[in-house]
């Protein structure tokens, strides 16, 4: 229900008749009574009301006030219910019971006393300080009417650091009330010098339906968080190197770890790199840990044997991957010489790239179905983004007045599909998150709390196990410009930002698909022009 103004003027429930500043035309009471049951005939008031085995709230409580001491069984008194007693909005029972009269079925349990003010200062009775041997903290008998200590000094300073935080990110109540209680239960206690960690905070958060990464966000903040997880990269470079011969192993995982995190003289790649790396080398290195202990026993000629059966961009793809693997191990030392230094890839032999049908189009239009994928749908096939730059794309890079939008750092100018799509989604992103402070353009209900863009499964979701997915569209819009305007490199280079090479791929492309289609129509040599029924 909402809440009660204050100017409110008092007024009787429709429901009980009670007396008192409501929220609406009933009390809470039965509002929420109404909400659980049934409307009917009242057999004792006979009042068209909700009602609980035929009888309505207010004949309810009046049973129960005339069994009150007697018995627990209100149906005799509810089929003797003549009158009512009225009382006020906001008492959920009527008629106080006796100070020290015993309760319960047989009357034998007192009443609960009811608890003191808080003491003013900090509780010293409970403290858990962190043991020398490391053990961890337990939060699961966190009680905040004994416990919370809110003078806490750490305390003070995480919540006005979460208070920051959630005013510049734009963060709701709801989540800024649960970062709160989160810190309350995690600080209340806190020593100086000390930190939470992750597998202790995570259990007691769960438990309760806290945001943990929030939590986390403003405890890293403030240097009072230890992360003690174990990364997934590491599980899985466990998980896949597993039937590797142990020296072999621990040099895969060292290559695989630099072209990860990156080392003096390596750049760091992708996650996706590392995993496409190892999917394709693990089969080789199984292969390998059967006939030997180490990378420095593998030569030149079990490097082509592994090449000579494969073909095509797979054989190329394998021979780089082993260079790499290689190249390394020489660099660090645990090799005596690169079996794979003269062995080159050779040049990769393309496919013809065939342009989408219509019917598959039309299956990615009918699974965009939210103003996010619809966006993103627009931006792939008719701008040609990559999903990476649609995810990247920020407010300040679409300009409504120009008539002007910048993806990927190119000007593309903004036709009338593509902005009524994009102020669809504007539309609906300011009245899904008012407040949100994150710049980017498409967000989802994760990083509409944060400042970072949507994960690219997020993004391509919609568009999973379909043909024409977002990046089949991008490559189809760019060979549909080849084959509208020529297959002129330049062209294709000067609208679209590609590389040199790329250009001229998707110039050849569409001039194989060119000459193929001159060559259906045209008749062969020596061949007689089809006749119509006249034979003319």
């Amino acid at each position: 229900m909402s809440r009660i103004s204050p100017g409110k003027l008092p007024a009787s429930c429709l429901g009980c008749f009670a007396w008192g500043v409501l929220p609406g035309r009933y009390c809470r009471a039965c509002y929420s009574f109404g909400q659980t049951h049934e409307t009917g005939n009242c057999a004792a008031c006979r009042r068209v009301v909700p009602l609980k085995k035929g009888y309505c709230r207010l004949c309810w409580m009046q049973a129960s006030l005339e069994a009150k001491g007697q018995v627990t069984v209100l149906e005799p008194f509810l089929r003797k219910v003549g009158c009512h007693q009225l009382g006020f909005a906001g008492m959920q029972r009527w008629g106080a019971r006796t100070p020290g009269k015993r309760i319960g079925r047989q009357g034998r349990r007192g009443l609960r006393p009811h608890p003191g003010p808080l003491p003013a200062g900090p509780v010293t009775g409970w403290e858990q300080l962190r043991l020398p041997f490391g053990a961890s903290r337990d939060y699961s008998r966190f009680a905040r009417r004994q416990h919370a200590d809110l003078a806490n000094p750490a305390l003070i300073r995480a919540r006005q650091a979460a208070r920051a935080a959630g005013e510049a990110r734009g963060w709701t109540r709801w989540v800024a009330s649960d970062v709160d209680r989160a810190l309350v239960i995690l600080l209340s206690g806190h020593t100086d010098g000390d930190t939470i960690r992750y597998s202790e905070l995570f259990p007691v958060l769960r438990r309760y339906g806290l945001s943990a990464e929030r939590t986390i966000e403003i405890l890293s903040l403030l240097g009072l968080f230890a992360d003690d997880r174990v990364p997934a990269f590491e599980t899985w470079l466990e998980r896949k190197l597993a039937d590797v011969a142990p020296g072999i192993r621990h040099d895969a995982e060292d290559w695989l770890r630099t072209l990860r995190h990156g080392g003096r003289r390596a750049r760091a790649r992708s996650k996706e790199t590392a995993w496409t790396y190892l999917n394709e080398i693990q089969p080789v290195l199984e292969l390998w840990s059967a006939r030997y202990d180490h990378l420095r026993e593998v030569t030149r000629d079990d490097i082509l044997d592994v090449a000579g059966s494969l073909h095509g961009s797979k054989r190329h793809h394998a021979i780089s991957v082993m260079r790499s693997l290689f190249r390394h191990c020489k660099k660090t030392g645990t090799i005596f010489r690169d079996p794979a230094a003269r062995i080159r890839p050779g040049r990769q032999d393309y496919g013809v790239i065939l342009p989408l049908q219509p019917e598959e189009i039309r299956d990615s239009v009918s699974a965009a179905t939210t103003p996010a994928s619809r966006l993103a749908l627009v931006l792939a096939a008719v701008h040609a983004a990559r999903p990476k730059a649609i995810r990247e794309l920020r407010l300040d890079d679409v300009e409504l007045g120009n008539r002007r939008l910048i993806i990927g750092g190119r000007v593309r100018p903004l036709d009338d599909l593509t902005r009524q799509v994009l102020l669809d989604w504007l539309g609906y992103r300011r009245t899904r998150w008012p407040n949100t402070a994150n710049p980017h353009v498409i967000l989802s209900q994760q990083t509409a709390l944060e400042t970072g863009p949507v994960s690219k499964v997020w993004l391509t979701s919609a568009f999973r196990r379909l043909d024409a997915t977002l990046e089949r569209l991008r490559v189809d819009r760019q060979l549909d410009e080849a084959l509208s305007c020529g297959p002129d490199p330049l062209h294709l280079a000067a609208v679209f930002g590609l590389d040199d090479k790329t250009a001229i791929r998707y110039a050849d492309n569409a001039r194989q698909l060119l000459q193929g289609s001159a060559e259906d129509q045209d008749p062969a040599p020596g061949s007689c022009e089809p006749k119509d029924q006249n034979g003319s």
